[in-house]
This record gives structure tokens, C-alpha cells and sequence, in this order.
């Protein structure tokens, strides 16, 4: 009984953590949303980019200009990017030191003529009425919004914890890695992205320099009004792309809101082999159908997950736990991204 009633108020705690997930939405307000450039860094991008770019054209808010820069690609993503009148900027050669994105983005504020610079990864899209939604919401400072995830094939779901993570330990004081939202006088104050030029997980580390530099951070969650597909060519792509930074995220994650998750996801695996530990299995049942719950609840916040995900939720979550171990343990290795040699976070 002592291992039960541990489980549960383990368990308790995801409602914490949902109640806080829930309060993190766009609260629009009437302004002007200024002069605004779209900043798109791409690296062989051509499948994502029509996406993207088909849904800054389709909004009823224009912005003054949209520029991909292309980091380097081998197919066709800058003469789609082209077609879809976007500016095409040829990236310089990746100096030392710099990472292919930041050294993009960089590239693309300096050639930017907006009074408000939004960069955003090709990979994600805004939802119809999305971009105004955004700007409307926009507090002053940096701002940015967690995208919706768009799950279509069934190892997609193995970001669930991923994802949950990410959007529980950022929003609503944090950064998003997929979209920055900020005035070109704030954005030059910190140094832009030439500041953290070597990191990976640039966003956390532009988030503590806008904190240091006392200029506001605020983040949102994005369902209905920005989205992105993770990770789509396979499980190998998603092992690789969480790999090469996560435990360095988490390791930027308050302590309190990572306590938190991780007592909550202990007793998500408490109450998995609960019935298993103790052959009790009528009580367990019922706390295990309790946590699928919540994390059924958390997955339809965060992405289209399917609720069978949910109710397995043993499988995505020792996912998450066997690759966050290999993300720590490769932290500061070489490792592969894009074609190239990158050193993890």
C-alpha cells in the first residue's frame, strides 16, 4: 500500500504539470504588428519549404519580406524557395566556430529591413489565421510558440515524452527552438545569434541573454495556430535528432519544473509494474488507466498523437529515457546532422 499511494501522488503531480501546460495559450490583443521579415534558415530543404512558405502566402497578414536562406543545400530547396517568392540568400561558407543554423540566421538578420524579425524553421507551418494570431499575441521582447506536432506515421509518437518535455520545461518563460519572434533593437542588444554562434540548442542560450540583458521572454503553445512535423524519414532520424542536445536542454530546464517532471514520469513507471511488483492487480489497473489519462491529455495539447500511444505510454516513455541516457553519454562527441559533423551539446 505504501508503493500505491507513492505512485499516486507521484501521478498527482501531472496535474500540476497539465494545469500549467493549459495556461500557456495566445492571449491576442489588438496592435499593430509593424514591419515584419520572416527569417527561414534551410539546409536541404525542398520538402518542407513549399509547406511553410504556402502558409505565409495563404495569411491575411502579409509580412514585408520572407528570406530563405540556403545553408549550403544539395537540392532543390532554393529554387523552390524562389518560385514561391520568397528572397534567396546563398549562405557564405560556415566559418569556424558557428553552427550551420545560426550562421544562417545571422546571415538573414543582417540582410533583414523589418522592425520585427520572426525566423522559423522550415519544417514548421503556420495554421490559417496563424501568423496574426502570433502577432496580435506578441508581449514586446522575445516571444516565441511551441509548435503543434503533426504526427502521420506510428514511430512519430515516439516523441511524445520528447515533446512533453520540451513544451513543460520552456513555455511560458522559455524559448522554443523553431520560432523567435523579437524587435531588431532587442535582438541586437544580446548580440543576436553571433552570440551563441557555437551552440546547438541556441534558443536556450539566446532565452538567458534576453533575461541578462533584462529584456522580456515569453512563450505560448501553438495548437491551431503553428505546427511542424518532426523528424519524418524514420526512427533513426528521430534517435538522431533528439540525441544531439537534449540532456543539454534538459540541463537548461528550471530545476523545479525538472524535479517535477521527472517525479512524474517515475511514477508513470511505478504505475506500469505496479501490478507486475505486487500481482495486486486490481488497484493498478486503475492508477495505470489514471496516468494513460493524463498523458492522453498532454499528448491531444501537444500533437496528434494517436490515443493508443497513450494507453501504451510505457513504450514512448523508456524511449525517451534509453535515448536521453545516449544523449548525455554522446554530449560533446562528434556526431552526425545534415551531413555534418557536428559536436553534440
Amino acid at each position: 500500500m505504501i508503493l500505491l499511494g507513492l505512485t499516486l501522488a507521484l501521478a498527482a503531480i501531472g496535474f500540476l504539470l497539465l494545469c500549467r501546460l493549459r495556461s500557456c495559450r495566445l492571449v491576442p490583443q489588438p496592435r499593430s504588428p509593424g514591419n515584419l521579415s520572416v527569417i527561414v534558415p534551410a539546409r536541404n530543404e525542398e520538402h518542407n519549404l513549399p509547406t511553410l512558405l504556402g502558409s505565409l502566402a495563404s495569411q491575411p497578414i502579409r509580412p514585408l519580406e520572407v528570406l530563405v536562406v540556403d545553408d549550403g543545400s544539395t537540392d532543390r530547396t532554393a529554387e523552390l524557395a524562389g518560385e514561391r517568392g520568397a528572397v534567396v540568400l546563398a549562405s557564405a561558407p560556415l566559418p569556424a566556430g558557428w553552427r550551420g543554423k545560426t550562421w544562417a540566421c545571422h546571415q538573414g538578420a543582417l540582410a533583414a529591413r523589418g522592425d520585427l524579425l520572426l525566423f522559423v524553421d522550415a519544417d514548421a507551418w503556420f495554421e490559417p489565421g496563424g501568423l496574426h494570431n502570433v502577432l496580435s499575441s506578441y508581449p514586446g521582447g522575445a516571444f516565441s510558440v511551441g509548435p503543434f506536432h503533426a504526427v502521420r506515421r506510428a514511430y512519430e509518437d515516439l516523441s511524445l515524452f520528447f515533446n512533453l518535455n520540451m513544451t513543460v520545461g520552456t513555455a511560458p518563460g522559455g524559448l522554443f527552438g523553431q520560432m523567435l519572434l523579437v524587435d531588431r533593437a532587442s535582438y541586437q542588444r544580446v548580440g543576436g545569434h553571433e552570440a551563441v554562434r557555437g551552440r546547438i540548442l541556441e534558443n536556450f542560450w539566446l532565452a538567458s541573454r534576453f533575461r541578462a540583458s533584462g529584456i522580456p521572454v515569453r512563450s505560448a503553445c501553438g495548437r491551431g495556430v503553428f505546427s511542424f512535423r518532426m523528424y519524418p524519414n524514420g526512427v533513426r532520424e528521430v534517435v538522431h535528432g533528439w540525441t544531439k542536445g537534449f540532456a543539454s536542454g534538459a540541463g537548461q530546464t528550471p530545476r523545479g519544473t525538472l524535479f517535477l517532471l521527472v517525479a512524474w514520469m517515475t511514477g508513470l513507471m511505478l504505475a506500469a509494474v505496479g501490478g507486475i511488483v505486487t500481482g495486486d492487480w486490481l488497484p493498478w489497473s486503475a492508477v495505470y488507466l489514471l496516468c494513460a489519462a493524463q498523458v492522453g491529455c498532454f499528448s491531444r495539447l501537444l500533437g496528434a498523437f494517436r490515443w493508443t500511444t497513450a494507453l501504451l505510454y510505457p513504450v514512448p516513455l523508456i524511449f525517451f529515457f534509453g535515448v536521453f541516457a545516449w544523449s548525455a553519454m554522446r554530449s560533446g562527441k562528434q556526431v552526425t546532422w545534415k551531413g555534418r559533423e557536428i559536436r553534440a551539446d
